[in-house]
């Protein structure tokens, strides 16, 4: 029998209305720059990035995730307009809170400790929490051009992160796969 290994990753997933509305601005990016590869995850905030996980063991990540989460309180998110990493990513801030740093940051060890799963570049890098609207099939010129557009507009939403979600990779798109709760 093989063993069947799928994709995951965990973020945090703003309430439905401000997903509607991110929706809608990676729409735009579709239709007007040919960017349509963020329509294919729900608008999130990245916790801990794709990672192989086996069919098998699902339920000792949810285990973990969960016992995870019970340990944490809901906390303010707050989304303040557009940024970028050039030359091919256009998103949403986030504002860098010490409660969000603490939970990727606490997350990502115990995940590490645990399970053994690890992001090799996340260790290269400081951790800069975004809503992606635009990447990797965005093109460098319609990159320059989005930029220009989108650099200085405004965009502000606040919401209370209430729990972490699994989205599973269907081989098309991510979807939600559970959730997991913060405490009241």
């Amino acid at each position: 029998m093989s063993k069947t290994s799928r994709l995951y990753f965990i973020a945090l997933l703003p309430p439905q209305d401000i997903q509607d509305r991110v929706t809608e601005i990676k729409q735009y990016f579709a239709d007007n720059y040919q960017s349509r590869a963020a329509l294919k995850s729900p608008p999130h905030i990245t916790l801990q990035p794709p990672f192989k996980w086996l069919d098998e063991n699902l339920p000792t990540l949810q285990q973990c995730l969960s016992q995870f989460a019970a340990e944490r309180s809901p906390f303010p998110i707050t989304l303040s307009g557009f940024a970028a990493f050039p030359p091919r990513v256009i998103y949403v801030n986030v504002v860098k809170t010490p409660a969000l740093l603490s939970l990727q940051a606490d997350l990502s060890a115990r995940l590490q400790t645990f399970l053994n799963i690890v992001d090799p570049s996340s260790q290269q890098r400081p951790y800069s929490p975004h809503v992606t609207v635009a990447y990797k099939d965005l093109t460098k010129p319609n990159f320059k051009a989005a930029w220009l557009e989108f650099k200085e507009r405004s965009l502000q939403f606040e919401f209370t992160a209430s729990h972490l979600t699994l989205l599973l990779h269907n081989g098309q798109r991510w979807n939600i796969h559970s959730e997991f709760d913060f405490p009241k």
